[in-house]
């Protein structure tokens, strides 16, 4: 991949950050408590985004979703680790595909204390797919202008004549 000269590339320090070292099933099994309690900081994130489609515009708030996320889980670590570390064990050795479905009991008691301890419950199973309104305080890009090239040809009127299409109709949907 080419870039131009000018073109502004972050720094070793600006991309370092602690990362977030957890397996697939730890992820997993926290992921709805984890949805909840970052909902803001990965909604920001998500459109920085897709709006800018620059990540380089987006780092401050990949860092806020890390940060966000490294704090989840040292109060998960704190107040419930060992309800967390059955659960998670279950989804990892229960099944091959790390199916929820024969890990409910221990769902169940990891969720009371996530409730009691952190005051987070689960989201509902659709939550995620759900349509939601973020507010932000980050300006709203600028939107592009549509580029005008001198050369472009002009557009024939909408009542030209138009002979009949040789092969079938002209339109794809009404062969």
């Amino acid at each position: 991949m080419s870039i131009l000269e000018d073109a502004y590339l972050p720094t070793d320090e600006e991309l370092t950050t602690q990362e977030v070292n957890l397996s697939g099933p730890v992820l997993k099994a926290a992921a709805f408590h984890y949805g909840n309690a970052c909902l803001a900081e990965n909604n920001e994130f998500m459109l920085c985004r897709t709006e800018t489609n620059d990540p380089r515009a987006c780092i401050k708030e990949g860092k806020a979703v890390t940060n966000c996320a490294l704090n989840f889980f040292r109060q998960v670590k704190k107040s419930c680790s060992a309800e967390f570390m059955q659960y998670y064990n279950c989804i990892d050795k229960s099944s091959t595909d790390q199916a929820y479905s024969p890990c409910r009991k221990t769902q169940a008691v990891f969720d009371k204390c996530m409730k009691d301890n952190l005051n987070i419950e689960r989201a509902p199973f659709d939550y995620f797919a759900r349509v939601q309104v973020h507010k932000t305080n980050r300006p709203r890009p600028l939107e592009e202008p549509i580029p005008h090239y001198p050369n472009t040809p002009v557009a024939l009127p909408e009542d030209a004549p138009k002979p009949p299409a040789k092969y079938g109709s002209r339109y794809l949907g009404l062969w």
